[in-house]
């Protein structure tokens, strides 16, 4: 994955998500579905790069059809805008990540439902000087969906750094346009914000270490205009490696806001449980923008067990115990109340309790039962792989030792991603 370069940094710089009230557009099964005029034709645009002329310059794009492409169907169309010094080929091909990131990751995992287009700033970036790109963007709809066959309700836009600010762009002054956008590190408007009062569903990604006040004023102006109750949403702790999602309530049916701060720089693909870390094809990322774009998502069985990996063994409450600071061990799997667990947000719920690991905890500490209060030591990420971190410590849940019997502790540890911290939903 190709890096930006960060000369404006210094001045500008789900888990499942359930999207309340209604998903944006697809989602909500209210929205009808409304066709392009390109629905029915044989088209002439194939995937591949694309000219045409735009404010009287000559401007380029790249388009995925999907390999399956029917004529007859509505299909969800996603605009990538590539950061500073990017290109669009950059996006549409996945950088130094190849496939698996392509267009942010979001290609694969939409399974040829969709339509993904990868525009070129001028000058690699996205001043749009005098509305020039938000043009562009009206450009490119028009030679799209006259050929092509476009569910109009289901537009989405998303971009890194000023990908992103292109994008919260088009959401101020294409609110009914756009369905939904995702902004990933954006550095604020620097592509502008004509309008920006109406409401337009709203997913921030954003660094803690990354001029987080940005990322948040830009949250909060969506928080507004969609009708959602304010709130100060949790955000992970320096040094915890992890992110934390929120999903804001009150908003206007149809409009979610969500906010997944990370503990992180100026990041596009950060990675849970590794400093630093910077992969596209790991991130969390592209996995919950796509479940907000869409509500399609894989949902966590009602209720469910932890089988540990090395162990063969369940998670269990200790003696079935309902005291706040029951242990938790592993324990031979059965069918019992005190192993069935439920996801409810980011909280793992056993016994009507939750899994807790204690404020602060250091590697090493007992994870326990608790009554459940919302704070991010109770707040877990179920990762690709099974690994399971907390919020608060970014430490991961772990078979103490690696030992493998029964009564066996469970405690917190420093992520490594051994089968003793691996973890299936059985």
């Amino acid at each position: 994955m190709h890096q930006h370069k960060k000369w404006w940094l210094t001045a500008v710089a789900i888990a499942a998500l359930v999207l309340s009230g209604a998903g944006t557009g697809a989602a909500d099964p209210a929205a009808p579905l409304a066709a392009t005029p390109g629905c029915g034709k044989a088209p002439t645009l194939r995937s591949g790069t694309h000219t045409i002329q735009s404010g009287g310059k000559t401007r380029s794009f790249v388009l995925s059809v999907p390999d399956n492409y029917d004529n007859t169907r509505q299909h969800r169309l996603v605009f990538g805008f590539h950061w500073w010094g990017g290109t669009m080929n950059d996006v549409a091909s996945g950088g130094s990540d190849g496939d698996v990131y392509a267009h942010y990751g979001l290609r694969r995992l939409a399974n040829n439902t969709a339509i993904f287009v990868a525009p070129q700033g001028i000058g690699n970036g996205w001043a749009n000087s005098g509305g020039e790109d938000v043009t562009f963007v009206d450009d490119m709809l028009r030679r799209i969906e006259n050929d092509l066959c476009v569910d109009t309700t289901q537009r989405f836009a998303l971009g890194f750094s000023y990908g992103g600010a292109m994008s919260i762009s088009l959401a101020c002054s294409r609110p009914t346009v756009f369905r939904a956008i995702a902004a990933i590190a954006s550095p604020g408007e620097i592509s502008g914000c004509a309008g920006g009062t109406a409401p337009v569903a709203f997913m921030g990604i954003h660094g803690i270490g990354d001029n987080i006040g940005s990322g948040r004023g830009q949250r909060d102006r969506w928080v507004r205009n969609n009708g959602c109750q304010p709130q100060n949403a949790p955000e992970p702790a320096a040094g915890s490696r992890t992110h934390i999602t929120t999903t804001y309530a009150g908003c206007r049916a149809g409009y979610p806001v969500v906010w997944a701060p990370f503990d992180g720089g100026h990041q596009q693909g950060p990675v849970d449980g590794c400093a630093g870390c910077e992969s596209g094809a790991r991130s969390w990322v592209k996995t919950e923008v796509w479940k907000f774009f869409t509500g399609d998502t894989t949902p966590t069985p009602t209720t469910f067990r932890l089988r540990g990996e090395a162990s063969g063994r369940c998670l269990d409450v200790s003696g079935a115990s309902t005291a706040n600071g029951a242990p938790m061990v592993v324990w031979d799997c059965h069918s019992n109340a005190n192993q069935q667990f439920t996801r409810e947000g980011q909280t793992l719920r056993v016994l009507g309790k939750c899994l807790d690991a204690p404020a602060n905890a250091a590697a090493g500490t007992p994870v326990r039962l608790w009554d459940c209060q919302g704070g991010a030591n109770q707040q877990w990420n179920v990762n690709a792989g099974g690994t399971i971190g907390n919020a608060q410590t970014g430490l991961c849940l772990d078979v103490n030792g690696a030992g493998t019997a029964n009564g066996t502790a469970a405690i917190v540890w420093t992520c490594h991603g051994g089968a003793n911290q691996r973890w299936a939903q059985v």
